[in-house]
């Protein structure tokens, strides 16, 4: 596991402080981070320099939750994707023009339903301070396998024409990321909620992100094409299908999500496509 960044094992550990460990690894880097605390949810935001941004475009606000099931390593669900952007806060210092980048790391996207969901107080806040014109993009369970998967399953409130309109708008410009990272290995499909959920509830479209190894995306694919499993299953994680999932999601939330299961072709595609969204400009 040459690939994994040398403390990634001191983050998985059972007794470890994830939210200082995130802080102090930032720190390090010469991020500066503060936490927004939210009921018993402690958020780390990400703080960079007003030059960074420019309000003629669009805010794009980057999420990961950092805490992780009772009893599970939680390397891919969701240490992974928490690393990859880390590292991806770092090289964004070098930067050399806007980027227009908020990453936030969230915590509480463990606990059952919607409504309990850390960041459903943190999309709440969003949404009094009157910041729902964001362009959000959740990261999930991105550190194994080398396809790209962009969600394509949202509870749309009905008759919300704006909302549709804007959503729709943001998951093509994911779909869009997704092609210029992975031309041809990327693919669109349902997706068991993250945060994203919290933040759609709070009327502001998300897209989600994760990836799947090649061959657990074509055979889920395949079910659902062949209807032997159902988006609106799979989106409310039914027990009946759980078996008929792809392995990588089958490990979530148990003892083997852990450092074995992990690959080096997930953090290179992570790091491309953090990459290409930092150069992605959309006008507000």
């Amino acid at each position: 596991m040459n690939f994994l960044p040398a403390d990634f094992h001191a983050f998985i550990d059972p007794g470890c402080d994830r939210c200082r460990f995130i802080q102090e690894r930032l720190g390090a880097a010469g991020i500066s981070t503060a936490v927004i605390p939210e009921g018993n949810a402690r958020h780390i935001y990400v703080q960079y320099p007003a030059s960074c941004y420019n309000p003629m475009f669009k805010i794009k606000t980057v999420i990961a939750h950092y805490d992780r099931a009772e009893g599970s390593p939680g390397a891919n669900d969701n240490s992974a994707a928490v690393f990859q952007i880390m590292d991806w806060a770092a090289r964004l210092l070098q930067f050399k023009s806007i980027h227009n980048v908020r990453i936030i790391f969230s915590d509480g996207e463990e606990l059952p339903g919607v409504a309990e969901l850390g960041s459903y107080q943190l999309a709440n806040r969003f949404r009094r301070l009157g910041i729902t014109n964001d362009d959000v993009y959740v990261f999930d369970c991105c550190g194994r396998g080398d396809v790209l998967i962009v969600s394509d399953r949202a509870s749309v409130p009905p008759g919300d024409k704006r909302f549709v309109r804007r959503y729709s708008s943001l998951i093509q410009r994911a779909r869009s990321l997704a092609s210029q990272t992975s031309l041809g290995r990327w693919m669109t499909l349902p997706v068991p909620y993250s945060d994203n959920a919290a933040f759609m509830a709070c009327g502001i479209p998300a897209a989600a992100f994760t990836v799947l190894p090649a061959e657990e995306a074509s055979a889920y694919s395949y079910a659902l094409t062949r209807g032997s499993l159902s988006p609106e299953s799979v989106m409310r994680c039914a027990a009946d299908v759980h078996d008929r999932l792809p392995l990588t999601w089958r490990h979530m939330h148990t003892a083997d999500d852990n450092i074995d299961n992990l690959t080096e072709s997930a953090f290179k595609l992570m790091q491309r496509l953090l990459d290409n969204l930092a150069q992605l400009l959309t006008t507000a």
